[in-house]
């Protein structure tokens, strides 16, 4: 059976606390699977404030409703309002997604932290903050982590390293057409790459004639003539978890009827074991709907 994995990034106290509890329910009610990656640190969304002055920032958020779907209490976390520690805060959310049988990872441990600077950091800079989200997740759930999604698809060469010197089974950290093994400067990392393969919903909405009304119409269309090696979709507990869930769960049927399984990024590795991953470099570019440079898999090594 054809797959499509379900990459669930938390980004925000708000996210974990109001949208994944909801993601879990419709995701049980339609009997599909996913995998949860949460923010385990502080939630400095707030600081965001700074990319206003970032060509095409403003452009960008003017397509959504940023406030609707993040909160207002949410955008000043860490400017006006102290940033609530969302691993302290959520341990028993996060622990009850385990529970219920979903997988769970490491999306970092301060999101903004990792998304505006891991690029240009060192190597000390990204252990540190790596090992903090490790850290902390295994102060959550009692176990190493196996999983690791990153910010904002923000990576250097040190924290692609650190995806095998920390045993991750695999990552998703780039946006791509097929899994792949990552090369990064002539250097193979031995951790299996597992990319966004789809747009994401804030990346279409109000672009070219795409609206509410007809933007899963739009994605199922993409995904009508299945890959070899399915699909990854990327959602977001603020948004699909939020306002947008009707969309999600359009989404979800059309997916079932288009005899999609869905599955977690576990299962969906564990249907690749046959296959010998071609090595694609790594490399920083545009991603069209989006603003600045993306870890995208790049040329077959």
């Amino acid at each position: 059976m054809k797959q499509l994995a379900l990459k669930i990034d938390v980004d925000t106290y708000r996210g974990t606390r109001e949208g994944v509890p909801r993601l879990v329910e419709v995701l049980q009610r339609h009997h599909a699977q996913a995998t949860f990656f949460f923010t385990l640190g502080p939630d400095h969304m707030g600081r965001a404030i700074r990319r206003v002055f970032r060509p095409g920032y403003l452009k960008k958020v003017s397509r959504m409703s940023v406030v609707e779907h993040y909160g207002i209490k949410t955008l000043l976390y860490g400017t006006l309002l102290p940033a609530p520690d969302i691993g302290r805060k959520c341990a028993d959310i996060m622990r009850g997604v385990k529970e219920a049988g979903f997988e769970v990872g490491i999306h970092c441990y301060d999101h903004i932290r990792w998304q505006d600077y891991v690029a240009d950091k060192d190597a000390e800079w990204t252990r540190r903050e790596l090992q903090r989200a490790v850290d902390r997740y295994t102060e959550i759930f009692g176990e190493a982590p196996g999983a690791h999604a990153a910010a904002g698809w923000q990576m250097n060469r040190h924290a692609q390293r650190l995806m095998q010197r920390m045993g991750f089974d695999y990552s998703s950290d780039t946006r791509g057409t097929h899994p792949f093994i990552p090369v990064w400067h002539a250097e193979i990392i031995a951790c299996p790459q597992l990319p966004t393969t789809l747009p994401t919903l804030d990346e279409l909405i109000n672009r070219d004639g795409i609206t509410l009304d007809n933007i899963a119409q739009h994605v199922l269309q993409l995904t009508a003539d299945a890959p070899s090696t399915g699909h990854v979709y990327t959602l977001h507990a603020e948004l699909e978890g939020g306002k947008w869930m009707p969309v999600f769960e359009q989404l979800l049927q059309g997916w079932q009827e288009q005899g999609y399984e869905l599955v977690s990024l576990r299962q969906y590795l564990r249907g690749l074991k046959a296959q010998a991953l071609p090595r694609h470099e790594v490399v920083m570019r545009e991603i069209e709907g989006r603003i600045g440079l993306f870890a995208v898999q790049g040329e077959r090594n």
